[in-house]
């Protein structure tokens, strides 16, 4: 059985970028359904006792409940670890160095990423990944994420931004993009440098 993780810090500890209501909410509600969600679709098929790597990686082989829960379920589980009240500045050392290499810059790389969370149109995630041993950024429908058979851009995502209007909307309302600003003074750079090491 998939269980919810708990949070890594309070719900208010992102504040004020991040509202604990929408923490509690996001957290205890939006992501608890897609892990309740997620068991009974693998019930009793052949997606029963599969990690949640194995369903992404044949993910075209499961129902789309699997296919959205599942991927809702694997999100969220990193979400939580990108964001950090010890958050924000930029990368260092190997990783700053190689997202310099492939974007010109650190602010080229935000540039390129906060333009694939901005068009992301309706519901959806942007990325950065390792694809191919090269730095890319993406975005998927969605629950969709890069390491389903049907994604795009196939890759380990290091980093990823929920832009679901659950994810900002008591906060923020419609200004998705002063949302995606926020967020960069929370982003967990250490996880991402630890996620980026383990993707080589």
């Amino acid at each position: 059985m998939f269980e919810l993780p708990s949070l890594p810090y309070e719900f208010a500890a992102l504040e004020p970028h991040i509202d604990a209501r929408t923490m509690e909410i996001h957290h205890g509600k939006h992501h608890q359904a897609y892990v309740n969600n997620l068991n009974n679709a693998v019930k009793g098929n052949a997606g029963e006792g599969k990690s949640l790597e194995e369903l992404m990686a044949n993910v075209s082989k499961h129902s789309m409940a699997v296919r959205n829960n599942g991927g809702g379920h694997w999100n969220h589980s990193l979400f939580w670890q990108l964001m950090s009240p010890a958050g924000g500045g930029n990368p260092e050392g190997k990783l700053l160095a190689d997202i310099t290499a492939a974007f010109g810059s650190v602010e080229s790389f935000k540039e390129q990423f906060n333009t694939a969370a901005t068009t992301r149109f309706g519901s959806g995630w942007a990325w950065l990944v390792v694809h191919d041993g090269k730095l890319v950024v993406t975005s998927t429908p969605n629950q969709d994420n890069p390491l389903m058979d049907i994604a795009d851009v196939k890759g380990t995502p290091i980093l990823g931004l929920d832009v679901w209007e659950h994810a900002y909307y008591l906060h923020y309302q419609n200004r998705r993009p002063d949302y995606i600003n926020a967020w960069w003074n929370v982003v967990n750079w250490k996880k991402v440098a630890e996620l980026y090491t383990a993707a080589h």
